[in-house]
């Protein structure tokens, strides 16, 4: 048997590369990750963590660490459009889900709520659980080439301390190496689209802003400004990093014209604008310029070697989905590498990877880049294009009391209606489907009809191909656990009902160390309200077969009472997702 430093080598330590590193170590399988970094982030870049990946936090035992370093949900509150932080209020709306009229559909919908936490507090909770539960790590470590064969990659590597050339060799690669992947590049795979389209300032800065924000507490505003009011956004930007006392200014540039002014007194009076403080004291942390990118890969693997995160997907935050689908791309890659490693699964398993991922980071580009361009109405209501000073005069029309004051406030109800498409598109974070190799099609179940927006609704279902619905059980201590608190950590779970024995009976004959059986209305899994019951669109004695991603691969909506029919069925679906004889 070949020896291998490690099962695999991930390159990159960011939020793609520590989950692919925490969930391959969670599951016992050998992995070093590189980074070229001497640390971790030191930039506060994504911070909004949906349900989803608050998911996948619970599932990987680290949810309520996140928790305590995260703003919570009720802090994320609503997103303001004012004249500056100080000055006057103009619109606002509910964002993260936390308005009247949508908080039920999020609670609803997961056992987890949204927080805001941002990357240089995620990064280290990911890297420590990784490294407590054996990933190894190696920062200062930069990444040159690979060489796959028929049983490895021989990776090679540089030690940027002492400038030492060396190399390791892997069962798998994953280049989780960001925007400007080498991995990608040398795999010869491409990304599609636009790069660098557009163009925004930031400045990170320390002020106490306490007395503008803590009586309508929110972690974005809008601020309607002509010193802010280029590009497809046209709005200044204050974001809360640390509430009240660590802030994000931003305001987009025209890259046309070459690098922008990023000088201490240029920042600062922006700053002093943005806020409406001409005396505030501040003291700036860094500023930097970022570009608008439009593009995504269709391909994200080849042979041995995987790519994830922004190596595959790159766009702008707005939306919020960027380190999201970093982290739901390593969780999805992660337990197939496992199972192959382990000789639970056949290397067509990988294959699915791309076919389950690469639509999701599509998906998510489009919307991200939809979503700036959805500020284009909600501008315009506060823009009167040819005016002396455009931003002046749309807000005076915009408190008129007359006709056009009336029309203007009717335009900026629709504009805002749009922009929860942004603020509160629960459907585009959880409503995900899956179509692979890994999902048996239920063809008895036709084609899915969305009964509401799916961009705005989660639409639970028990669908191949759709994650399990969540609803409340009852445990043994009498204590609320969600459907995916029963189903997932790194196994496959066979889910039926009480009437489901046959397929109890099934799972015990076939004796496979990664499957479980979960027997819904049993001590342990009571469905005490009944929810699941309403939800689970199968028979009581049929059955459903859950990934340890959450995402079901198989079911049986019928009645299945023979034992041996139940083998038959369930052997056959779990050989079809893992690829096996």
């Amino acid at each position: 048997m070949e020896s291998f430093d490690a099962d695999v080598l991930v390159v990159g330590a960011g939020p793609a590369g520590a989950t692919t590193a925490l969930a391959l170590a969670t599951y016992g399988v050998r992995v070093h990750v590189v980074s070229r970094y001497n640390w971790l982030a030191d930039s506060p870049r994504a911070h909004i963590t949906n349900q989803r990946t608050m998911e996948v936090l619970r599932d990987l035992d680290i949810e309520d660490e996140a928790y305590r370093y995260a703003t919570p949900w009720k802090l994320m509150g609503d997103s303001l459009f004012t004249t500056s932080l100080a000055g006057e209020e103009l619109v606002r709306i509910r964002a993260w889900g936390t308005g009247e009229e949508r908080k039920g559909d999020y609670l609803q919908g997961s056992p987890c709520e949204l927080l805001d936490i941002p990357q240089p507090l995620i990064e280290p909770v990911l890297y420590k659980n990784a490294a407590e539960r054996g990933a190894t790590f190696a920062c200062n470590t930069e990444y040159l080439s690979h060489v796959q064969d028929e049983n490895g990659v021989t990776v090679s590597l540089r030690d940027r301390l002492t400038n030492r050339e060396y190399s390791m060799r892997a069962r798998f690669l994953v280049g989780a190496d960001g925007a400007k992947s080498k991995v990608l590049e040398d795999l010869g795979l491409t990304v599609e689209g636009q790069l660098a389209r557009a163009g925004t300032t930031y400045a990170i800065f320390n002020a106490d802003l306490t007395r503008y924000v803590e009586h309508r507490p929110s972690i974005l505003h809008w601020i309607v400004t002509p010193n802010a009011a280029f590009g497809e956004i046209g709005f200044g930007l204050l974001r809360a990093v640390k509430p009240w006392t660590q802030w994000i200014a931003g305001w987009g540039i025209d890259i046309a014209k070459g690098e922008p002014d990023v000088s201490d007194e240029f920042v600062l009076k922006q700053i002093r604008i943005l806020v409406g403080d001409p005396d505030l004291e501040v003291e700036i942390v860094r500023t930097s310029v970022w570009y608008v990118n439009q593009a995504y890969a269709p391909q994200y693997s080849k042979g041995r070697v995987f790519c994830a995160g922004d190596a595959v997907h790159r766009h702008p935050p707005s939306s919020g989905l960027g380190l999201n689908t970093c982290v739901q791309d390593a969780f999805n890659l992660a337990w197939k590498l496992a199972y192959v490693v382990k000789g639970h699964a056949g290397p067509g398993l990988l294959e699915t990877y791309t076919a389950e991922r690469a639509p999701v980071g599509k998906q998510i580009v489009k919307r991200a880049n939809q979503s700036r361009l959805d500020y284009a109405p909600i501008k315009a209501v506060f823009r009167v294009e040819g005016a002396d000073n455009p931003a002046e005069a749309g807000i005076a029309r915009f408190k008129d009391p007359g006709p056009e004051g009336i029309q203007a406030r009717q335009a900026a109800q629709a504009a805002l209606e749009l922009k929860n498409r942004e603020f509160n598109a629960q459907g585009v974070e959880m409503n995900q489907r899956y179509v692979s190799a890994a999902v048996v099609p239920d063809a008895a179940a036709g084609e899915e009809v969305w009964k509401r927006d799916a961009e705005l609704y989660l639409q639970p279902t028990t669908r191949p191909g759709a994650k399990i619905p969540h609803a409340w059980l009852i445990d043994r201590r009498g204590r609320k656990v969600s459907t995916l608190d029963v189903t997932g950590k790194g196994k496959f779970s066979l889910v039926t009902g009480l009437a489901g024995q046959a397929w109890v009976k099934a799972a015990q004959a076939l004796d496979l160390p990664y499957l479980r059986t979960v027997v819904t209305g049993s001590a342990g899994a009571l469905d005490a309200y009944c929810t699941w019951q309403r939800m689970r669109e199968i028979h009581e004695a049929g059955a459903l077969l859950v990934r340890p991603d959450g995402f079901i691969a198989w079911r049986q909506s019928e009645p299945v009472w023979d034992e041996d029919e139940a083998v038959r069925q369930l052997r056959a679906a779990i050989a079809a997702v893992l690829d096996r004889d």
